[in-house]
């Protein structure tokens, strides 16, 4: 499956990051247009499970693009943690998944071109998006202009804030410099509120989990097996962002 772009209607596309069998199924039937699969939203976002990956293969008609992050924390990664994403990123071609979400920063904050390098072989004809550890540079034009000499189709930034509406003109500047060589595609506090500014300064493409928190109740939570944090995939919240994307 391919991975479906702006549809030249003036339309935005609506992605949705979601971290569980029943997320994924509310996402599909809510109105999003492609999945970003994890684990662990409450940690931002880990890995997905090989089982996640096949089902999520199996079951969505929308592209289904798997966030490859070995552990929470920073991006700094080393030669094992670049050995298991790449191994991951060879699950998700396996299952059939139409692309793969990755980033890895240096101690200063600017990409690790050479790890970036190492995953996109492993990930082959897989459309890339570069994650959010492309907030953690200092020069945003320097890592535009390297992640799309990589040949990464898009980026997902909140523009280098806690938030994507704490860095409008931030975004809008990116978008701008992205122009038609690489999609900037905000992310972050982005819901039916906040996503005017992002529609009219004419981004194509918009990142979302439209979660609630759900805190663990019972045995369950009693005996430490679930994360206080827990978020799950509020379909109300997809449908009103969605509302928001096509009334612009």
């Amino acid at each position: 499956m391919t991975s479906s772009k702006h549809d030249g209607k003036g339309s935005t596309l609506l992605e949705i990051c979601v971290d569980n069998r029943d997320g994924l199924q509310t996402a599909i039937s809510s109105g999003a247009d492609r999945i970003e699969l994890c684990s662990s939203l409450a940690s931002g976002g880990l890995t997905p499970s090989i089982g996640f990956m096949a089902l999520a293969a199996k079951t969505s008609p929308l592209p289904v693009h798997a966030l490859i992050r070995p552990r929470s924390g920073d991006f700094c990664f080393n030669a094992q943690d670049i050995a298991i994403m790449a191994h991951d990123i060879v699950a998700a071609r396996s299952a059939g998944l139409a692309g793969v979400v990755i980033g890895a920063s240096k101690e200063d904050g600017r990409l690790d071109l050479g790890t970036l390098e190492t995953l996109i072989k492993a990930a082959g004809p897989l459309d890339i998006t570069l994650h959010r550890a492309f907030d953690m540079v200092s020069d945003f034009t320097e890592a535009l202009d390297q992640a799309a000499s990589l040949g990464i189709k898009r980026i997902l930034t909140s523009g280098g804030a806690a938030s994507a509406p704490e860095a409008i003109d931030h975004l809008q500047e990116l978008i701008r410099q992205g122009g038609d060589t690489i999609t900037i595609m905000p992310g972050g506090g982005i819901n039916a509120d906040t996503v005017q500014p992002f529609i009219k300064m004419g981004a194509r493409e918009i990142h979302a989990s439209c979660s609630s928190p759900q805190g663990p109740t019972g045995k369950v939570a009693d005996l430490g097996f679930s994360l206080p944090s827990e978020r799950q995939t509020d379909p109300d919240k997809i449908r009103a962002l969605k509302t928001g994307l096509l009334a612009v």
